[in-house]
């Protein structure tokens, strides 16, 4: 089946971004591959310039994930990089 749009969240950024957030159910789709970083990237360019994009889990259990894009520009390889060491963190205390 192909993922499903569920529900659109607006919101601002601590740096005040504004914050778009599309929420998927994607019963077929692993999170790892809506993640990947050559996906990631290829969001931002397809949502527009200066857009940053980032993919969030929502509901494991649910399969639901997110797309978050925010104004301000691409988001830089140092925010990924620890975003991604901190989701290995948070699935290695789950799983201690």
């Amino acid at each position: 089946a192909y993922p499903q749009l569920r529900e659109l969240r607006e919101d601002t950024t601590p740096e005040g971004e504004l914050a778009f957030t599309m929420v998927w159910q994607s019963l077929d789709t692993p999170y790892k591959m809506w993640a990947e970083e050559k996906r990631r990237k290829r969001y931002e360019t397809f949502f527009g310039p200066e857009v940053g994009a980032e993919v969030v889990k929502i509901d494991a259990e649910q399969r639901m994930v997110g797309i978050r894009l925010t104004t301000g520009g691409a988001l830089s390889d140092e925010y990924i990089a620890e975003k991604m060491a901190k989701e290995a963190a948070e699935k290695a205390a789950a799983t201690a």
